[in-house]
């Protein structure tokens, strides 16, 4: 089913939700009923601006009906069995991904497993927006504008991905960290 012919199915269905006939959903709109019925079929496409008028007279939002949420709405649970591998560099850390891929998302949510003496060396690049991090396990030594902070299980810290930053597994073992950066970076 193409993204346009499932506009057209929201729209008639919050039309329909609402109590709405097609006569009196197209006078709030301002278009014929007949061209707001071929939108509705998916025979013709709405302008972004109807769009948007259709959008206010069904008390909703563009997004919600273009589908904006729907794949995380649909398939929000990512179980431990399906944890995506994403990369790993040369010094033997390793990213997994968290969460499901969706266009729409508005973060991302990743794993890093680091081996002894690992460290982040280019699985992450990112200059833009805003990161949080949760140590797992073990002990990780981050560097962050210059200073240096040794990070154990349970600790955070939170930073704007413009900043000069590096991670290193400070630990005997395998630590592990929680990596979450707003907006998505792939």
């Amino acid at each position: 089913m193409t993204d346009m012919k499932r506009i057209g199915e929201r729209i008639k269905k919050k039309r329909e939700l609402m109590n709405l006939n097609l006569n009196e959903l197209a006078e709030r709109v301002a278009v014929s009923a007949s061209a707001l019925s071929q939108i509705e079929k998916s025979k013709s496409f709405p302008s972004i601006f109807t769009l948007k008028a259709i959008a206010e007279a069904l008390h909703t939002t563009i997004g919600d009906l273009v589908g904006e949420n729907e794949s995380m709405t649909n398939n929000p649970v990512v179980l431990k069995s399906d944890i995506k591998y994403v990369d790993q560099n040369d010094t033997g850390a390793t990213l997994f991904m968290l969460s499901n891929h969706d266009a729409n998302k508005q973060m991302d949510t990743y794993l890093l497993r680091f081996a002894k003496g690992s460290g982040l060396d280019g699985l992450i690049t990112s200059s833009y927006g805003q990161v949080f991090c949760r140590i797992l396990s073990g002990e990780i030594l981050f560097e962050l504008n210059d200073k240096r902070y040794p990070l154990k299980p349970g600790d955070n810290i939170y930073f704007n991905a413009k900043s000069s930053y590096n991670v290193l597994n400070n630990n005997d073992g395998l630590s592990e960290m929680l990596w979450i950066q707003s907006p998505p970076n792939f």
